[in-house]
């Protein structure tokens, strides 16, 4: 193990908070464990506040921590503070070594958030990004020094193969019910397949967005689907390892992802997945020998979610021939010690070291 280096982390408040469970906060978490492993000494700075849309009392509590930092220090900054904190970053980024871990660009879903996001990320020393997809969206959008932008995609724990049912009617998605993640699309996929044997577990975060929990209840309840499809909240550990466990096909209809650690964790359980193409989700879902571990079909498109969800329910070749790609996409994926060692990388270059 190398000499001790220093790294101080920004992280959103409640990033262990098992009620708000999200990639963001699992990987923060998994780098920053990791790292320490690494012989890194990480001092954590967890800032309260409506991140990534900050009152006053939260960019002043950043501002006095970024203060307090001796000069020279390694300073790395989740995106979702450090992409809404220009006016505390940039003048930092002058006496600090400013690294930034970018998950979901803010300026993707926000527009009008684009140009702070380019000033702070302009200031930085680096930035890592989770996937090669967000990279390319942070080049192309911003004025970058392409070699100053990193990627580190997410590891995955290789778990004990989902033992799958004979028909694959045990659907599973995970993700906090939002707008983004797609879940009124799902259900109005699912609308068009009543005929056929499913059951439908939604596991996620009810709390973010509850007008959308709201909708998806109505719509639930219009189609009559609401003894079929389950809105169980938010499962982690032990939980979401049942979910997956239980599991024949991940369903992901979201419209926007950076990466999809979801994809990942349900290859690891060897459980094919149905995703929408975007963003990063392909980089995750990978290519093995046999092809696709999974099936992707056009974002916003429940017809076409339901046609590759009729698909799998009747075609037990298909099903077949996913489950052996699950297992081989399985034997491939990389590890958490792996995405820790290329953030530490990253790091050492800022450092000098």
């Amino acid at each position: 193990m190398r000499a001790l280096s220093e790294v101080h982390a920004v992280v959103p408040a409640g990033i262990d908070d098992p009620a708000l469970p999200s990639g963001g906060n699992a990987y923060d978490r998994r780098v920053l464990d990791g790292l320490r492993a690494l012989g890194w000494s990480v001092t954590e700075h967890p800032v309260p506040g409506p991140w990534p849309r900050p009152d006053a009392a939260a960019t002043a509590c950043l501002a006095d921590l970024v203060a307090a930092l001796p000069r020279e220090s390694v300073l790395l900054v989740d995106g979702i503070v450090a992409s809404a904190a220009d006016g505390v970053l940039v003048p930092a980024a002058q006496r600090l070594r400013l690294v930034v871990l970018v998950h979901l660009p803010l300026g993707v879903t926000t527009p009008e958030a684009a140009a702070a996001e380019g000033r702070v990320l302009a200031a930085a020393t680096a930035v890592v990004t989770t996937s090669a997809w967000t990279r390319g969206v942070l080049l192309d959008a911003y004025a970058l020094t392409p070699e100053a932008v990193h990627v580190a995609r997410p590891g995955a724990d290789r778990a004990p193969v989902a033992s799958g049912s004979p028909d694959g009617g045990r659907l599973l998605c995970v993700g906090a019910v939002t707008v983004h993640k797609g879940q009124a699309d799902l259900v109005a996929a699912l609308a068009l397949v009543p005929d056929l044997a499913w059951s439908c577990v939604l596991a996620g975060a009810l709390t973010r967005e509850p007008d959308v929990v709201d909708g998806v209840r109505r719509q639930l309840a219009s189609c009559g689907l609401s003894d079929r499809v389950h809105l169980v909240g938010p499962r982690v550990g032990a939980g979401v390892e049942r979910a997956y466990a239980a599991a024949d096909l991940l369903v992901l209809p979201s419209h926007v992802e950076t990466y999809g650690m979801v994809v990942t964790e349900a290859l690891a359980h060897g459980v094919p997945v149905l995703a929408t193409d975007v963003g990063g989700v392909r980089e995750a879902l990978g290519e093995v020998g046999g092809g696709l571990p999974g099936v992707l079909v056009p974002p916003s498109n429940p017809a076409a979610l339901a046609v590759a969800l009729r698909s799998w329910l009747t075609d037990p070749g298909l099903r077949e021939r996913l489950r052996r790609n699950a297992l081989a996409r399985r034997d491939t994926l990389s590890s958490w010690s792996e995405t820790a060692g290329h953030v530490s990388a990253v790091l050492e270059r800022v450092g000098g070291r």
